[in-house]
Parts: C-alpha cells; sequence; structure tokens
C-alpha cells in the first residue's frame, strides 16, 4: 500500500514474485498505476492522503463478516477489557479533550477495574464498553459507499481487497502488509501505521514477515535448541515477535 517496490525495491519483489507463484495474492493499493500494480491480482486505486478511510473500512468489514482470529483476539489482546465510563468518541473528538493545550487527558480512558485493581474483563466481547465493541462501534462508520466515496476506489476493487485480505484470519493463511516505503512517510504515517495494526491484530497476523504467528511459536517449539546459527537467530526473531505476547488493540 502506497509503494511501487518493483522499481523501488527490486530485491524485495523478486521473493514477492516467488510467494505469487507459490499460490500468494498480491493486493497493490496506491493513488498510481505502475510496474507493481502490473503484477498484482488485484490493483485498488485511491486518492493520496485517503489511506486511514481504505484501512478502516478493511477494520469494518472484518469485524461485520466476523473475520476475526476469536482466540488470539480474546485471549492475547486487551479487546476483552472493559472501559471505564469516562471515556467517549463524539463529532470527531475523544472525551477529555482541552482546547486551550489542545491535548487530551487521557487518564479519563482508565479501564474499569475489579476489587482486586485488575481490569475487568468479558471473554465473550459482548459487553458494550469492552474495548472490541468500542472499536467496532468507532469503526462502523467505514461502510464500503462511504470508504469508496471518500478514497475514490472503485466499489468491486476495493470489495476484492477486503475479502481477500480479511480471509487471513484463518488459522491456515497469513498475510502481511508492505507499507514501509510509502505511506510511513506520510505526515500522518503513525496513524497509517497504528491502523493497519489493529487490522493485523484482528486477522491474527501477528509473527515473522508479519503473519503466522502461531505457525513461528510451533516451529520454535519443534526446533528446540538445534539447528544453525542461521537458524537459531531466525527462531529468536519469530520467538520476539510471536502472537503470544500480549499486545493493545
Amino acid at each position: 500500500m502506497g509503494g511501487n517496490p518493483a522499481e523501488d525495491h527490486p530485491i524485495a519483489m523478486n521473493w514477492l514474485t516467488r510467494t505469487k507463484e507459490r499460490g500468494a495474492y498480491i493486493l497493490h493499493v496506491d493513488p498510481r498505476f505502475n510496474r507493481t500494480s502490473s503484477i498484482a491480482d488485484v490493483f485498488a486505486k485511491l486518492r493520496s492522503g485517503t489511506d486511514i478511510a481504505f484501512v478502516g473500512g478493511m477494520i469494518n468489514y472484518a469485524i461485520e463478516h466476523n473475520r476475526i482470529q476469536q482466540e488470539y483476539v480474546r485471549e492475547y489482546t486487551n479487546a476483552s477489557w472493559i472501559v471505564g465510563d469516562g471515556y467517549g468518541f463524539a463529532d470527531g473528538l475523544f472525551d477529555g479533550y482541552d482546547p486551550t493545550t489542545r491535548s487530551y487527558d487521557r487518564a479519563r480512558w482508565a479501564y474499569a477495574l475489579d476489587e482486586q485493581g485488575q481490569p475487568r474483563r468479558d471473554p465473550t466481547l459482548k459487553h458494550p464498553r469492552c474495548v472490541f465493541r468500542l472499536l467496532a462501534q468507532h469503526f462502523s462508520r467505514y461502510d464500503p459507499d462511504t470508504v469508496c466515496r471518500i478514497t475514490g476506489t472503485p466499489k468491486d476493487a476495493y470489495l476484492r481487497v477486503c475479502d481477500l485480505y480479511t480471509s487471513t484470519f484463518a488459522p491456515d493463511r497469513a498475510g502481511t502488509w508492505l507499507y514501509a516505503m510509502g505511506t510511513a512517510q506520510h505526515s500522518h504515517g503513525t496513524q497509517n501505521i497504528r491502523s493497519y495494526a489493529i487490522l493485523q491484530l484482528l486477522l491474527g497476523n501477528i509473527g515473522v514477515a508479519g503473519g503466522g504467528g502461531q505457525r513461528d511459536a510451533r516451529r520454535v517449539q519443534r526446533a528446540g535448541v538445534h539447528g544453525s546459527g542461521t537458524e537459531q537467530r531466525r527462531l529468536c526473531r519469530a520467538i520476539s515477535r510471536c502472537r503470544w505476547k500480549r499486545t493493545s488493540i
């Protein structure tokens, strides 16, 4: 998304091409049709600067179609934690905004605590104040018609991207997001990356190369302490980024 590795990163593109030969899909989202677009399975054109709306719609699509890696989201993120009544969002601003300092009082966004001072949880993810439900409410505004109106993306191409990418929630599939040479350079690049991270967490695409964290963990278990130095370094990286680390949405 927002990059052209075929011309800017030809070595990386070599591996993308090999992956495609083995059955992977390449989805390209960019304002321009370029050499990367020409080899992509789906090219989705968008207006510059509308990345967050595009990805916000993908998050909404995943939630509405129940394409969520339930075990990971429930057990290894804060999705089940219940947020206190001081948090809210309306008219484009979160609660606690001070217009004089142009900053937020984030203490108002604290979790609801139990008698032991621990965050209350709802493992069913149905409580209206749990992180997952508040997330779903926040991104519900990004329906396909709204997204395509903002981004200018053809609706059929947009829905095809949503369908293919969110299918990686399944345990036998994985997806990764190649963004570093493009969207990270925006003035709001941090917000772009945050949006990508939310989608990756919901799909369970956590681990080496952005996907397959559970498989990384199992490979580590199988390999044990044996193997070459290179393999050991690769496994260490897998451990450090595998999906069993708790993370916040």
